[in-house]
């Protein structure tokens, strides 16, 4: 919840207009939703865009929420969900994050998946076994079809907006687990395509180290994309 219309308007086209953004690098706005109708009508070449969250149902007295429908209707294509501030700050359970990702699915929009874990997991060893249960029920039912949609992104809670930042190892273990994951619930071809991305505290003095790990294959952004001399450095740090 930053940026309003003209200063979000003027970061776009910033990044838009940027020529030092590697085109072979995937550009992604998670605008507010008041903003994503206007911004995908602009004539954009770099960037595409994604909502920030979503209502699992079509329609229906659901007053202030957002459907996938409505966002397909706008032809939004990506769509976040179960990102740690939406699970902490409004309670939103791995069940909700499934049906939204159904909801987003259904609609034609790729969903970006948040998955993460607190530091007391981290702390008592439980921090894979929690991410990973977390991909398993955000992700129940979704076929193998499907799933070649799907986004994952790693975000170590302890480290988002803390000035923590999981070193390079600790986002590659991460990483790799998930990988082995979606090889064992889908298979190896599936777990290869998998766009797996990093998300806590990332910042360009510490992004191309996370960024060349194997299994690390993006970014999900938080403050440092409201700069857009930082977020086109971070875009090119692969």
């Amino acid at each position: 919840m930053n940026k309003d219309y003209r200063e979000a308007k003027d970061l776009v086209k910033a990044i838009d207009f940027s020529d030092k953004i590697n085109p072979e690098v995937t550009v992604i706005l998670g605008v507010p939703s008041i903003y994503l109708s206007e911004f995908q009508g602009m004539k954009l070449g770099a960037i595409s865009f994604a909502s920030q969250n979503s209502h699992f149902e079509d329609a229906g007295a659901f007053t202030g929420e957002i459907s996938a429908a409505m966002l397909s209707s706008i032809d939004v294509k990506y769509g976040i969900v179960g990102h740690s501030e939406r699970r902490t700050l409004f309670g939103e359970t791995d069940e909700q994050v499934n049906q939204k990702v159904h909801a987003l699915l259904k609609n034609e929009i790729s969903p970006i998946l948040c998955v993460g874990e607190h530091l007391e997991h981290r702390k008592s060893g439980k921090h894979i076994d929690v991410v990973l249960g977390q991909c398993e029920k955000a992700l129940k039912g979704v076929n193998l079809s499907q799933m070649e949609k799907v986004m994952l992104a790693y975000e170590p809670v302890w480290a988002i907006g803390t000035g923590e930042v999981a070193t390079a190892e600790q986002a590659e273990e991460m990483h790799a687990a998930i990988r082995q994951w979606v090889e064992g619930a889908y298979n190896a071809e599936t777990a290869a395509k998998c766009n797996i991305l990093y998300g806590g505290s990332c910042k360009p003095d510490n992004a191309k180290e996370i960024f060349s790990q194997n299994n690390v294959d993006g970014g999900l952004i938080g403050g440092a994309s409201l700069k857009s001399v930082d977020f086109i450095e971070l875009t090119n740090c692969f």
